[in-house]
């Protein structure tokens, strides 16, 4: 068994190279990880019975995401006894192939897989629930390589299944194993799947890593179960480390950097937020304290950052806060644990009962501008924006819907 991983995005910021093109959706977040969209010319109205609907097929279990690259959709499900890694026509909804990558996985907050896809080049990387990587030609489906993270490296998988989506950096696939004596984070080389370096010792959490660059210091920020821990992409050294520790070690939500030099993390059960100012130290960065709050606790998805604001879920309620400051600038109910991304202006809200909602991105007030029921399963699952098309999916079906004008 082999490894690997190619390399992601977080453009002006995190000088690092975008992946796919515009209108690409390559992995958990989107084009720059943010869950922000350039795409323009969504509708600011909707029929009364929502957006319409463009294809819809039965999936299955799991809340893993939908990549979309050159008009196909990428994404994980369980069905029966088997995990699976499928690749449909974007526009039809039509299968092309199909992996199976394990024995499906259940629990009481439902079975399947939780990563989401990351495509690159030629070939999707996935992580199943229990452990096994993957990276597999996109054309055809067939497997390029995959490794077995609990047998290689002794990895504990996470109370609710791995969660965590592997990342590109330049050649490097780096992902948060929980392995054992010293393979807490793991660099796999993209073409081959050889391990190039690992580092920490800590059990996985459930957040997907975060690549960013702060006075010429590139940095890759991983959320484990116990820390926020930086280290190098290029060899794995520790930068620095920040303690937060949660209820059940569910650090989940990923971190969202704040141009130029900032980072906020959030976790539920009572956690909290925390914004950590980073600045070069010699070689090195090095961190202190910017504000922190309970006024912001994301459970599984995570805020966006707008304009010197942040936009998430305190829990069961949408809220807007002061990036600079953590202040409420407003806060909605009737969501419940819902998702979002930002695009052309706006947020696109689906609340974890299938509600979603177009909502105007500003500080003063919310401003809602349209509202449809388009699921009806339990929906902890982001959706993805690509070409005008929202793609959104349950635990038993997923949508393609026209929000283009």
């Amino acid at each position: 068994m082999s490894r690997t991983i190619p390399y992601l995005t977080l453009a002006a910021c995190l000088a690092l190279p975008a992946v796919g093109r515009a209108a690409d959706w390559p992995q958990y977040r989107g084009p720059r990880l943010d869950g922000t969209s350039n795409e323009t010319g969504l509708a600011r109205e909707w029929p009364e019975n929502g957006p319409e609907t463009l294809w819809h097929r039965d999936l299955g279990d799991g809340y893993s995401g939908m990549a979309v690259v050159d008009g196909r959709l990428y994404t994980m499900y369980g069905s029966g006894g088997d995990e699976l890694l499928v690749c449909l026509d974007a526009t039809t909804g039509r299968e092309i192939w199909r992996l199976r990558t394990d024995d499906n996985r259940a629990d009481g907050q439902g079975g399947g897989p939780r990563a989401t896809p990351t495509v690159h080049g030629s070939t999707v990387y996935a992580v199943g629930a229990q452990g096994k990587l993957y990276a597999v030609d996109a054309a055809s489906g067939e497997t390029v390589w995959w490794t077995d993270l609990v047998q290689a490296f002794g990895a504990g998988v996470p109370t609710w299944g791995v969660a965590a989506s592997p990342i590109l950096v330049d050649e490097l696939l780096l992902l948060d194993v929980g392995g054992r004596s010293g393979y807490s984070i793991v660099a796999f080389d993209k073409s081959t799947g050889t391990v190039v370096w690992h580092a920490e010792n800590d059990k996985a959490g459930y957040s997907t890593p975060l690549p960013v660059t702060v006075d010429g210091v590139r940095q890759a920020l991983f959320f484990t179960a116990t820390r926020l821990v930086s280290v190098s992409p290029d060899d794995g050294r520790t930068f620095w480390r920040q303690p937060w520790e949660t209820s059940y070690d569910v650090n989940a939500a990923m971190p969202v950097f704040l141009p130029p030099d900032r980072v906020f993390i959030s976790s539920s059960y009572g956690r909290g937020a925390l914004v950590l100012s980073m600045r070069r130290d010699g070689d090195g960065v090095s961190i202190s304290e910017a504000w922190r709050s309970r006024g912001m606790k994301n459970h599984f998805n995570s805020s966006v950052y707008l304009d010197g604001h942040l936009y998430g879920f305190d829990d069961g309620t949408l809220k807007c806060l002061d990036a600079a400051t953590g202040e409420e600038r407003w806060a909605q109910r009737g969501f419940a644990k819902g998702s979002l991304l930002a695009a052309d202006g706006h947020l696109l809200v689906l609340s974890e009962r299938g509600v979603l909602a177009l909502v105007e991105a500003t500080p003063r007030a919310y401003v809602e501008r349209a509202r449809a029921q388009v699921l009806d399963g339990k929906t902890w699952t982001m959706p993805t924006l690509s070409g005008g098309v929202l793609y959104v999916r349950d635990q038993r079906e997923l949508k393609a819907l026209k929000i283009a004008a």
